[in-house]
């Protein structure tokens, strides 16, 4: 069993990224905001550039100047308490400011994402809190009567064509309807560090079926072809590099020896060459 610990949140900020690629002069991200001196971070703070229009993309449509980002990776889930922390970060991220409503609390919205749906917190919000909970499409749930606007991402629920890189931040992915689709996409966009970020991720957490997939899906064997070509690119320049830094670190010591007058055979002997090459270095 791989037990080896995945950074998801990085690959959550990335993805996020992406999925507002189209609209990303609007938007300001913001990883791990610092609420103040003391360790309590926002996980991803997204601030609306003013006068940037609407947000298009349907998990930001909710969102206004300053949007707060609670993610939770495929091996967490989002309980009572952490709807209670993130209310109170929102809180504090408004009044930690230097005058009096510098941020509107207008201005401000919250948005859990999970993988999993979060039934207990869901019944806790509609029974205990009398607050309205409404699936505003796949994946995107709207919480309505609480102090802020907030919305619910359940990755797993999420369209793969609305939500192409964020529906597939999971652990459960198929070759079929998943890796094949992300090995074909990443294929032109592996030059970006964003892509990189998630596509890292999701191939270790996904290793079983990645591997599978190498025997079955063309454009895993060509990614994976690729980068090795790739990997022996890098590694035949760096050996050359190397080569050329030997090169120069020998020929030093072949010109330190002769002029302390050691002889030709004596040089070649301990620099591992030829008397020839030798010749050859102090005539060239």
């Amino acid at each position: 069993m791989n037990t080896e610990y995945l950074q998801w949140h990085p690959a959550f900020y990335a993805a996020a990224q992406i999925e507002f690629s189209e609209e990303r002069e609007k938007l300001y991200f913001e990883d791990e905001h610092q609420l103040s001196k003391k360790p309590l971070l926002i996980d991803t703070l997204i601030i609306k550039v003013r006068n940037g229009g609407r947000i298009r993309k349907n998990i930001g449509k909710i969102f206004r100047e300053h949007n707060i980002i609670e993610y939770k990776s495929p091996e967490d889930y989002l309980s009572i308490n952490d709807y209670y922390k993130v209310l109170g970060y929102a809180c504090l991220y408004q009044a930690d400011t230097e005058r009096v409503c510098q941020i509107s609390p207008e201005e401000i919205t919250i948005t859990f994402v999970c993988t999993h749906f979060p039934k207990k917190l869901v019944s806790y919000l509609i029974n205990q809190k009398k607050l309205t909970v409404t699936c505003e499409e796949a994946g995107i749930y709207y919480i309505e009567g609480a102090v802020f606007p907030m919305q619910m991402i359940v990755v797993s629920r999420l369209s793969p064509e609305h939500n192409f890189w964020l529906s597939r931040l999971r652990k459960d992915l198929t070759i079929t309807d998943d890796i094949e689709k992300l090995a074909r996409e990443y294929r032109t966009k592996r030059n970006s560090p964003l892509y990189s970020a998630v596509m890292d991720v999701l191939m270790r957490a996904n290793h079983d079926a990645v591997e599978e997939a190498k025997d079955m899906c063309d454009a895993i064997r060509e990614l994976f072809a690729d980068e090795l070509k790739a990997g022996m690119e890098k590694g035949i320049e760096q050996g050359i590099e190397c080569g050329i830094e030997r090169g120069i670190a020998r020929a030093k010591t072949v010109f330190r020896m002769h002029a302390q007058g050691s002889t030709p055979e004596e040089i070649a002997k301990a620099c591992g060459i030829t008397t020839d090459e030798v010749q050859k270095i102090l005539t060239d």
